[in-house]
């Protein structure tokens, strides 16, 4: 049977060169870039061989192997995978649960990502050849460190599967993952940072240390405890290597015997009461465009990534800056207008969001400025309450209220000019954009360098126009605080002033231009 399941996932792996030619092009391609990098890595892992210090390497090594470890649960668990050897796809065919499970788990092995682990381990195999009893440790510990990392992968796929079965539920661990990359980007700037010739050894034998008693590193320290010459310190995690197997492999059988009584799950089917928004703003044009836009906020996955963005952006930005010495004080002025500035860019390209919905708006004869000023509304709100609950808290934190009026300004220009040059450029410019019901983190094509240019125009024209608000915020900070009300008075009035002329325009260009919109979201 373990044959039967061999040849089916060599066959399911032989179907993929089956495929388009420029999708041929692009699986050898990685395969070459896999094996090059395990390449790369074996040879390194070589001439550690001849390297002395081996405390050091067999810390290298628990945190290496921790973090592989823990990729291969992570990775299934939140961006979820195309298992094609599901259990259940098998469950017709009456296998025994305990045959199905030794069948799929040794058709794990046969894959890329299988492959470029095995040869990274022998590399290691090599490295603690020291002597006959720490390259059998060394051999041994690789063979467990293989075995429990694609076990884990097939427990995390399988979890993945059942949990993940929905779109939504895809979208958020999607999400989910994107905010964990995007929180651990400041954490990544502060290892680069660490004084490693310094203080990073002990910090890394600390970390090492405590990861190697842990299922997550201990089948790696066991080669680097015995060429220490630690034998019982390796003996005691070999058999905590062999616990985490064991207990991954019950664990891994259960999940199949489970898959096989479960089917797949399917999204519920909600019942709503009422019109939502519709019923809440006013009966009319802008209204209407309104609700519809609150209505996309708050469920269409690809406006609230939007939302839970924004506030992480300065984290990333603060981390750094923090990091280059700059004075607390001026840190906690950047959040808030930070914010803003994404806040007002995110509508941009709001037209193409509606894909061919906008045949709609075009054939009711919506006026432009009513459509201009219902998908305002949303992002307005939200802004509202970003520019007063943060200034309110910025001002707090600093116990300075003088810097209130600046605070305001700037951060009311930037989103007022955000959102006036992107009610021009969804109109005037819009540009391919991922549709309805697909996942938010598709990119779909664009042509040409529109994409970028829309952009980058739209983000250099809110930072433009409320340059004067900023320039009378520095003026206040460092030479006289009365520039402060200057600052308030230019960065309401230009935003303002943006605003109104953004809408005109734009709703201008939307008359003039709906036919042609509406068939570039069909070409789309």
């Amino acid at each position: 049977m373990v044959a039967q399941f061999l040849r089916l996932k060599l066959r399911l792996l032989g179907n993929i060169f089956r495929r388009s030619p420029w999708q041929v092009v692009g699986i050898v391609i990685g395969l070459v870039y896999g094996l090059g990098m395990a390449a790369l890595l074996v040879a390194f892992l070589v001439g550690l061989r001849f390297v002395d210090d081996v405390a050091l390497i067999r810390d290298g090594f628990v945190l290496a192997g921790a973090l592989t470890v823990l990729g291969f649960i992570i990775v299934p668990l939140i961006f979820g995978v195309d298992d094609t050897m599901d259990p259940r796809r098998f469950a017709l065919f009456g296998l025994p649960d305990r045959s199905l499970a030794i069948g799929l788990a040794v058709a794990a092995t046969v894959g890329i990502p299988a492959l470029v682990l095995g040869i990274v381990l022998l590399g290691t195999v090599v490295t603690w050849s020291r002597g006959v009893g720490e390259a059998l440790l060394a051999l041994i510990a690789a063979a467990m460190a293989f075995a429990t990392c694609l076990l884990l992968a097939r427990v995390a796929t399988g979890i993945a599967s059942l949990l993940l079965a929905t779109r939504r539920a895809r979208e958020l661990s999607g999400v989910l993952g994107l905010l964990l990359v995007i929180m651990a980007s400041p954490f990544i700037v502060v290892l680069v940072s660490v004084d490693w010739a310094g203080s990073g050894v002990q910090v890394m034998e600390s970390l090492a240390g405590a990861l190697s008693w842990t299922p997550f590193g201990a089948v790696f320290a066991i080669p680097g405890d015995a060429a220490n010459g630690q034998w019982v310190p390796a003996i005691l995690k070999l058999l905590i290597a062999a616990a985490t197997l064991v207990v991954i492999w019950f664990g891994w059988q259960a999940l199949v015997a489970k898959m096989l009584v479960t089917p797949g799950r399917e999204a519920s089917a909600k019942s709503y009461r009422g019109l939502g928004w519709f019923d809440r703003l006013p009966q009319s044009a802008a209204g209407v465009v309104a609700a519809r836009s609150f209505t996309y906020w708050f469920r269409d996955a690809r406006y609230w990534i939007s939302l839970v963005i924004v506030p992480i952006v300065p984290i990333i930005v603060m981390v750094p800056l923090n990091l280059a010495g700059v004075p607390t004080e001026y840190l906690w002025l950047i959040p808030v207008p930070l914010m803003c500035l994404f806040l007002g860019w995110s509508l941009h390209n709001d037209t193409a969001y509606d894909s061919t919905a906008i045949w709609l708006h075009v054939v009711s004869g919506v006026r432009g400025v009513s459509d201009r000023v219902g998908r305002l509304v949303p992002v307005l709100v939200a802004g509202v309450l970003v520019i007063g609950l943060g200034s309110a808290v910025t001002v707090f934190v600093l116990n300075d209220w003088r810097l209130l009026p600046s605070i305001l300004g700037v951060s009311t220009a930037l989103l007022l000019a955000g959102l006036g040059v992107g009610s021009i450029t969804s109109a005037r410019f819009p540009y391919p954009a991922v549709k309805p019901g697909d996942s938010p983190f598709q990119q779909p094509q664009a042509t040409g360098t529109i994409t970028a240019l829309v952009q980058s125009v739209t983000m250099l024209g809110s930072l433009l126009i409320a340059l004067p608000a900023v320039v009378f915020a520095g003026l206040g900070i460092f030479v006289d605080p009365a520039w402060h009300a200057a600052s308030f008075a230019s960065g309401i009035g230009l935003g303002l002033l943006v605003l109104v002329i953004g809408v005109m325009a734009g709703g201008r260009v939307f008359d003039r231009r709906g036919p042609e919109m509406l068939g570039a979201a069909i070409r789309a």
